[in-house]
């Protein structure tokens, strides 16, 4: 999924962040070539002379924004004994839902060619779901070496809960994110509390 030719990160990001602004104001039916060039101000034949077709910008920006917050989410680990156990997961958890969003998230099921595109990526090892989960994961078990969880939490568990609540939440969400950035704050309280030494216990 090269770009042809020499692509620089600044007219990708530019051609993706336009990409964004159509799909958040028109929905994925209005994502054609010539909105998103028209969006960036920028000349038409632009995108097709860095990607391959629409299908492959598609994947590309979704790969792209799953790999940011992948990126965020292994910083995770560095945090561990700072903050709140719940803040921080609450804020790997709404960096997902901002920089993967429902509208954004959602070209991989309008979009049959990308959505394959995406799953050959991902099996082949670009950042995705499993990252985050993997980062998530290791922040926890940091964590519990620092006494902040439970000895017996089963980490790996709560950080399935967390990334597979904001997967369903990411494809099945509306361009209002309000209600699922409520419901992501009660599920990280919930785990929390579980995961905390003398707590609810989320065992394995």
């Amino acid at each position: 999924m090269s770009p042809r030719g020499v692509a620089t990160p600044d007219v990708r990001e530019r051609l993706f962040a336009a990409a964004e602004r159509v799909l958040e104001r028109e929905g994925p039916g209005a994502l054609t070539s010539r909105a998103i060039t028209g969006e960036a101000g920028c000349a038409k034949g632009l995108l097709h002379a860095h990607f391959d077709g629409l299908d492959e910008f598609v994947a590309e920006l979704v790969l792209d924004r799953f790999a940011r917050v992948a990126r965020h989410a292994e910083g995770l680990a560095d945090r561990a004994g700072r903050d709140t156990v719940g803040a921080n997961l609450l804020d790997v958890a709404l960096a997902l839902l901002a920089s993967a969003g429902p509208t954004v998230a959602g070209l991989a099921l309008a979009r049959p060619a990308a959505s394959a595109r995406i799953r050959a990526a991902l099996a082949g090892g670009a950042p995705g779901f499993g990252t985050v989960q993997e980062a998530v994961t290791a922040y926890l078990d940091a964590e519990r070496r620092g006494g902040r969880v439970a000895e017996a939490a089963d980490t790996a568990a709560a950080a399935l809960a967390l990334v597979g609540t904001l997967h369903h939440l990411l494809m099945t969400g509306g361009p209002d994110r309000t209600g699922e950035r409520d419901r992501v704050a009660r599920l990280v309280a919930l785990l929390e509390a579980g995961l905390r030494p003398g707590g609810p216990s989320v065992a394995g």
